[in-house]
């Protein structure tokens, strides 16, 4: 396989292996795919996780179970209004 990289990047490889830390161009680029399929990895799982967390939060109003907002709001503005009168005393 033959891979084409803009002399930035090919600068950025050859300073990487410059370092010492990697014996070869090769053994950076590895690297640099197996970062990337890590990542790639996390953010399906991160994407997963909040469809789970969406599809739970439908079923939940589904099935009734949901708060007035706004009234949820101005209890919480209540409850952080009097934690700062207790602080401030």
């Amino acid at each position: 396989m033959s891979v084409s990289l803009t002399p930035e990047l090919e600068q950025l490889v050859r300073q990487k292996v410059d370092t010492g830390r990697y014996t070869s161009a090769s053994e950076v680029l590895r690297e640099a795919l197996r970062l990337l399929e890590e990542r790639d990895q996390l953010e399906a799982s991160r994407k997963d996780e909040i469809r789970a967390k969406v599809a739970a939060g439908m079923a939940s109003l589904r099935a009734g179970d949901s708060v007035d907002g706004e009234a949820f709001f101005d209890r919480l503005e209540a409850e952080l209004e009097a934690q700062d009168r207790r602080g401030s005393n």
